[in-house]
């Protein structure tokens, strides 16, 4: 990607999503930003001749397939979905309610697919476009504490792996973004963040400290999400983009640590693990 684009981002209202619009605009890319109000658009990101703000509630699929609409009209085309829009239901998976799992995946994982499912026709007719969806380091390394949002970043991550070769047939590439810790309103209570409301005995001086510390990295976070936004144009500007970007050094270690704990399972009980095969 070496040529100006239409970049469509969800969740560009608040957060790592209003980053990502201003550095794609700031490179001179045309950007629909979409969030449920319009309003909160235009007062973050201001007014630009490139920019065309767009009603968007990514849990409606009506109002998905009529954000593309939009934005098709209003700009001809879409080269760049980026599925930036989501949740964190913070909580041991005991003190998170049937109904918050289910809320978390609505957005994360099923709100995300509603967004792809009205861009890739455009796509797919324009035989070219990339498709970036936001999952987290919770997506390749779960954690106590964050079981509901891990659970739906994961299934975001085995969704793009598996759909991108899928897409590839029509020119259409899927890059997976994997950020870190970074300074975003993720933590703001009653913003992104929701937390438990199942009171289970055993948990509760665990939940009440792990809330407090959980609160007290807010605005702490080491990621700047503005080098992270510039970080992704240039990572989308490659010849070849990567199918997975890890985005902060934190993850880095991470992820790669992950990487090291797998293969030595996989390692672990040969006599076990192969030679399980029929005989015949």
């Amino acid at each position: 990607m070496t040529d100006h684009k239409v970049w469509l981002v969800t969740g560009a209202a608040r957060g790592m999503g209003v980053d990502i619009a201003k550095a794609a605009l700031a490179a001179g890319h045309r950007v629909v930003a979409t969030a449920r109000s319009v309003q909160k658009v235009t007062e973050v990101l201001g007014e630009h001749e490139d920019l065309l703000p767009v009603a968007l509630d990514i849990t409606d699929e009506a109002s998905a397939q009529a954000a593309v609409r939009t934005a098709v009209d209003g700009f001809g085309r879409i080269d760049v979905l980026v599925n930036n829009a989501g949740m964190f239901y913070a909580g041991f998976f005991e003190t998170l309610s049937a109904a918050q799992i289910r809320a978390q995946m609505e957005v994360n994982f099923f709100g995300t697919l509603n967004v792809a499912r009205a861009v890739l026709p455009v796509m797919r007719a324009q035989r070219s476009g990339r498709l970036v969806t936001i999952t987290s380091l919770a997506g390749a390394v779960g954690g106590e504490f964050t079981s509901a949002y891990a659970a739906s970043k994961f299934a975001l991550e085995g969704w793009m792996e598996s759909i991108a070769p899928e897409l590839a047939r029509f020119g259409i590439g899927a890059t997976i973004v994997e950020p870190g810790f970074f300074r975003t309103e993720l933590l703001v209570e009653g913003s992104s963040t929701i937390w438990p409301e199942v009171s289970v005995a055993d948990y509760d001086e665990s939940t009440a400290r792990t809330i407090e510390a959980w609160k007290g990295m807010n605005g702490r976070q080491s990621g700047d999400p503005a080098k992270l936004a510039a970080g992704l144009i240039g990572v989308l500007a490659l010849e070849e983009p990567p199918a997975r970007w890890v985005a902060g050094a934190d993850a880095v270690e991470a992820v790669a640590d992950k990487g090291r704990r797998l293969t030595a399972q996989a390692a672990a009980h040969p006599d076990l693990s192969t030679g399980l095969g029929h005989d015949d």
